[in-house]
């Protein structure tokens, strides 16, 4: 017999340090504008309250540089008979090394230094660095890599000094058509603000991360961007910006933030001293809710999850799951697939 739940889930990892995540958001008063002058505004005082907590990051790795492959523009056809050897199979000794970039943004949470990036800008960095909006320089450690959700927390190495940390948003709170901006550094060219609306909520057929759960907005995001703040009309930080759609690299209107329902998570692990962001397991297999099954269900549209096996001696079978359940919300938050899923419950 099938049985519909809302799955309710306790909390399972240490509360944020307090003042961080801790103050509730009042309720936005949203309405559209109806004369010529409410819409004669500027995002200028919203940009000087956010601007000095988006900081550029910089990766810098140390390789051996092997001149025959540069020489052949690292042609795969060369590689692929020739390896890491120069002509006449020999090969290369000492080679001298060579500094690669990379280049991306992040965002000040707290005011003693901790940094949120994405992990994919420091992923092969063996030295990082971080640049204020004031033009100073700092170094960085990486405390905490979290390559599931492609997110990254940094350290600033600067004792007693206070950084102007932003204030952190519910990205629960979000509704298509709000109003947000975006921060970064674009292709390097120093820090840049773009202003869309949300496009889209809880979009999981992205393919970027483990966990897939992406705020969508219009806002121009464009290599460099990435690991940069999208912040609300209060000047709220509600997302991480992450990634984008297009064909030619630059943006095309499609761009995609980690929510911030995640990135408190991996900022609360952090704090906490962990290295690694540890998640809860369920101990059962989902499936999606197809219209042949939400049909047979009685369930008005395709939703949910739907349980197709429970492990013993589990979680989830100490909680009372069954095959042939539908988890329809956890936590009051609706599911509408079994990736929606996934990300509220790593988020627990």
């Amino acid at each position: 017999m099938h049985r519909l739940f809302a799955l309710l889930l306790a909390l399972s990892i240490a509360a944020p340090a307090a003042g961080l995540f801790a103050t509730p958001l009042a309720a936005q008063q949203r309405a559209v504008p109806d004369t010529r002058q409410a819409v004669q505004f500027s995002f200028a005082p919203v940009v000087r309250q956010v601007a000095p907590s988006v900081v550029n990051v910089f990766g810098l790795a140390r390789v051996q540089r092997n001149p025959m492959a540069e020489f052949f523009g690292a042609d795969p056809l060369f590689r692929r008979f020739f390896g890491d050897r120069g002509l006449g199979g020999q090969q290369q000794q000492q080679a001298p090394e060579r500094v690669q970039n990379s280049l991306g943004s992040g965002v000040i949470v707290s005011a003693d230094g901790l940094v949120v990036t994405n992990h994919h800008v420091i992923a092969q960095s063996d030295e990082v660095r971080v640049a204020l909006s004031d033009r100073r320089e700092f170094e960085a450690d990486v405390i905490l890599r979290d390559e599931r959700s492609d997110l990254a927390v940094l350290r600033i190495r600067q004792r007693g000094e206070r950084f102007p940390a932003i204030e952190i948003g519910d990205s629960d709170r979000l509704e298509v058509g709000d109003l947000v901006l975006a921060l970064g550094n674009p292709f390097g060219v120093g820090q840049t603000v773009t202003s869309g609306i949300v496009s889209a909520l809880a979009r999981t057929q992205v393919g970027i991360t483990d966990f897939q759960f992406f705020i969508q907005t219009d806002a121009a995001i464009n290599p460099g961007n990435s690991g940069g703040a999208l912040v609300d009309m209060a000047g709220r930080l509600v997302g991480i910006n992450t990634a984008i759609y297009s064909r030619t690299g630059g943006s095309v209107g499609i761009g995609f933030a980690i929510p911030m329902a995640m990135v408190r998570v991996v900022v609360a692990s952090a704090q906490g001293g962990s290295a690694t962001v540890r998640r809860p397991w369920l101990g059962a297999s989902l499936q999606p809710v197809t219209s042949d099954i939400a049909e047979s269900l009685g369930l008005r549209q395709p939703r949910g999850a739907l349980v197709q096996a429970v492990r013993p001696n589990t979680p989830a079978a100490r909680g009372g799951l069954r095959q042939g359940d539908v988890i329809l919300a956890v936590d009051g938050q609706d599911i509408d697939d079994v990736e929606g899923f996934g990300f509220r419950f790593a988020t627990k």
